[in-house]
C-alpha cells in the first residue's frame, strides 16, 4: 500500500489541533499524525545555528524525509512560532486529508518564505565546507535580530438574527344579516280572482349574508444592522539582545625571540 506524507503549517495551535481531530475522525490513524512542536516552545533556536548539543527545530524534523531546503523552511516556521502538522496517509485517504489540511487556518509555506526573504532571510544555502581542508577554523558567529509578525485572534463579534412572535390585535366592524320569519294573525275577506291566487303554491327564499374578517400580512424592513471591521496600524518597538563572537589574538613570538638572543 502506497503511503503519502502531507505537511501543513498553522499560525494557531488550536487550529492545528482541530485539523488533527478531523483527520483522525476521517480515518487517519492517530499514530500517523504529528504536530510540531509537540509542546509549547519559545522561539530561540535559529535554523542557521542547528546546535548539536540539543534537539532544536532542525533536528525535530529529522524523522521526516524532507529535502534539506524544505526541512530548512519548516524549521524556520517553527522558529518563528508556527505549528507544523504532518500526516502519513494511504492513497485512498489522500484527497480527504488534503481537503482537511487546506481549510481555514492553514498557511502556504511559499507565502511564508516570500515574506521572510523580504525581511532578509536567505533561505537554504546548502552545507558549507572548507576550501583547502587545512588548518583549524574558528567561526565568528553573530546573531541578527529579525522581527516578524503573524496574525492572532483577538476575539470575535457574532451578530445573529432570530424570529420573535408576538400577539397583536385589531378591531374590524362586520355586517351580519338575519332572516326573521313572523306569523301574524289577520282577518279580512278576499273575493273574486284574488281568492283563487291565494290557493296557488309559492316558495319564498331569502339568503342571509354576512361579513367575515380576512387576515393579510405585509413585511416591512424597520432597521438594518451592518457588520464590518476597520483596520488600524500600530508600531511596536521590540527590544532584545543579540550575541556575536569576537576573537583576541595573543602573539608572543616577538617576546620569545628577544629572550632567546
Amino acid at each position: 500500500m502506497t503511503l503519502r506524507t502531507l505537511t501543513a503549517v498553522f499560525t494557531d495551535r488550536s487550529d492545528a489541533s482541530m485539523a488533527i481531530d478531523r483527520l483522525v475522525a476521517a480515518g487517519v490513524p492517530q499514530a500517523s499524525v504529528r504536530m510540531l512542536p509537540e509542546m509549547e516552545m519559545s522561539a530561540g533556536t535559529s535554523t542557521d545555528d542547528r546546535p548539536a548539543d540539543n534537539k532544536g527545530f532542525w533536528e525535530s524534523l529529522g524523522d521526516f524525509l524532507f529535502p534539506d531546503e524544505d526541512r530548512y523552511s519548516y524549521a524556520e516556521a517553527l522558529h518563528r512560532g508556527d505549528i507544523v502538522v504532518t500526516a502519513t496517509v494511504a492513497e485512498t485517504m489522500l484527497s480527504a486529508a488534503e481537503d482537511i489540511l487546506d481549510d481555514d487556518g492553514t498557511v502556504r509555506i511559499e507565502d511564508r518564505e516570500e515574506a521572510w526573504r523580504s525581511e532578509g532571510w536567505k533561505g537554504w544555502q546548502g552545507e558549507s565546507t572548507d576550501s583547502d581542508g587545512s588548518g583549524d577554523v574558528i567561526p565568528l558567529a553573530e546573531e541578527e535580530l529579525r522581527v516578524g509578525k503573524r496574525e492572532v485572534g483577538r476575539g470575535s463579534v457574532r451578530v445573529r438574527s432570530y424570529v420573535v412572535e408576538e400577539p397583536v390585535t385589531a378591531d374590524v366592524d362586520l355586517r351580519e344579516e338575519t332572516v326573521h320569519v313572523e306569523r301574524r294573525p289577520v282577518d279580512r275577506t278576499v273575493a273574486g280572482t284574488d281568492a283563487d291566487r291565494l290557493f296557488q303554491e309559492r316558495t319564498m327564499e331569502i339568503e342571509e349574508r354576512g361579513e367575515e374578517a380576512i387576515v393579510d400580512k405585509t413585511t416591512r424592513i424597520r432597521e438594518e444592522v451592518a457588520v464590518g471591521k476597520t483596520v488600524d496600524k500600530r508600531t511596536e518597538r521590540i527590544s532584545d539582545t543579540v550575541r556575536r563572537t569576537e576573537v583576541k589574538v595573543e602573539d608572543d613570538r616577538a617576546e620569545k625571540s628577544r629572550k632567546s638572543r
